[in-house]
């Protein structure tokens, strides 16, 4: 039985690097983030969100529900820690 679980765990790991094969290199200017997404940040932020401050603008407005959710986690995460960790009176 614990051989069938390390096979899966290859076989999973092999899927997940062959699935990385096809991006695009660290830093490369020609991905479709650096061509396409960033310049129409950076053309378009400032009549859109009235902000000056482009990474302000993406985090605050463009992608504001994905910042609330990871506000979200680190909070449930930091909660669940503190009740874990607090003290209790034996009386």
């Amino acid at each position: 039985m614990k051989t069938f679980g390390i096979m899966i765990q290859v076989l999973l790991g092999a899927a997940l690097i062959y699935g990385t094969l096809d991006m695009p290199k660290w830093g490369d200017p020609h991905s479709p983030a650096a061509s396409h997404v960033s310049p129409y940040y950076l053309q378009h932020s400032i009549e859109h969100t009235a902000t000056p401050n482009v990474v302000t603008s993406v985090l605050a407005d463009y992608r504001s529900y994905d910042t609330l959710g990871e506000t979200t986690v680190i909070f449930t995460a930091g909660m669940a820690c503190l009740l874990l960790l607090k003290r209790r009176d034996k009386s």
